[in-house]
């Protein structure tokens, strides 16, 4: 039974808000557009008049009051304190509520790990690689790292974008209100894959986002069938083990250095893409291994083009089964 969501992902847009965060700046965006317009227009109509041969001279005093001091200090205080009144809690303290995730950025991939309330990592086997799955209507403060360049986490329908800096934390809140799948990208230019590093926030409720979170927390289960045998003596004996970590076969997630190399593929089965690229469908997995260099030019995974078709599919099977 597949532990993917039935639903497609939705549009890169700012102008559908699926958030708290994201409603308030997509309001505020509007304000800042509908004001703009309105004084272009204005500005338009001014020196459409003022081009006119007979037109009347105006007095000194709306030079002042009209477009020279008074009228824009009146409309850009004015949108200063809206905007700040607005944006307050945007940056608000981590509320009592908050689910704590740990986001990281890679050359060019983003590592999600799920940490308890104290900061410290509740599942800390729960790792999973460009996709992020959060409870609806609960709170959720994103802690924002980066692993080598400064990338910027940013999913336009959840919330503003926020950098990830190499050395320092920064902190993100998003607040979902419907369930729903969402995209994400990157913000910052960080190299050759920038615009392919993408990310999909699956939105449960909070009920189907605690059954997911228990099933993610177990290791990785026993390969089913010859075929899958024989795909998991190919993931250890083509090295895939040195820089990716199964649960139950390589070791402990996170208690390695191979395990910040490559994403972790305990549950590689469940996930919704490959790579940040590829929708993960039956046969996408062995295209992924043969021709990464080819799908994501640059990627630190070589192309295992060498393998047989046959060894291709039993190892694809095998990564298949990870649910």
């Amino acid at each position: 039974m597949s532990n993917r969501p039935s639903f497609e992902v939705g549009a890169l847009s700012v102008l559908r808000p699926a958030g708290d965060e994201a409603a308030v700046l997509n309001e505020l965006s509007w304000v800042l557009m509908i004001v703009c317009l309105t004084v272009f227009i204005g500005v338009m109509v001014l020196l459409g008049l003022s081009l006119r041969r007979n037109r009347p001279k105006l007095p000194a005093s709306w030079l002042v009051i009209g477009g020279g001091i008074v009228f824009p200090v009146v409309v850009l205080t004015g949108l200063l304190l809206y905007g700040t009144a607005r944006t307050v809690g945007l940056d608000r303290a981590r509320p009592p509520d908050a689910l704590m995730i740990s986001v990281t950025g890679h050359m060019w991939w983003w590592e999600v790990r799920y940490q308890q309330a104290d900061g410290k990592q509740a599942r800390k086997d729960v790792v999973l690689a460009n996709e992020l799955r959060i409870p609806v209507g609960r709170p959720v403060l994103l802690k924002l790292e980066s692993a080598d360049v400064i990338h910027s986490f940013w999913v336009p329908a959840l919330g503003g974008k926020m950098d990830t800096v190499p050395g320092r934390s920064n902190r993100l809140l998003i607040t979902a209100r419907a369930p729903g799948v969402y995209r994400g990208v990157c913000a910052e230019y960080c190299g050759i894959q920038h615009t392919r590093m993408g990310m999909v926030v699956v939105v449960q409720t909070p009920q189907e986002f605690q059954d997911w979170l228990a099933r993610q927390a177990r290791p990785a289960a026993p390969a089913s069938g010859d075929a899958a045998l024989r795909g998991r003596g190919l993931f250890m004996s083509e090295g895939c083990a040195a820089c990716h970590t199964i649960r139950g076969v390589t070791g402990t997630s996170g208690t390695t250095a191979a395990s910040q190399r490559g994403p972790d593929l305990t549950h590689i089965g469940s996930r919704l893409e490959l790579g940040g690229v590829l929708r993960n469908h039956r046969g996408a997995m062995s295209h992924w291994i043969a021709s990464v260099q080819g799908v994501k030019p640059g990627a630190r995974m070589p192309s295992f083009w060498h393998l047989e078709q046959n060894q291709l599919d039993d190892l694809s099977t095998y990564l298949e089964q990870l649910r």
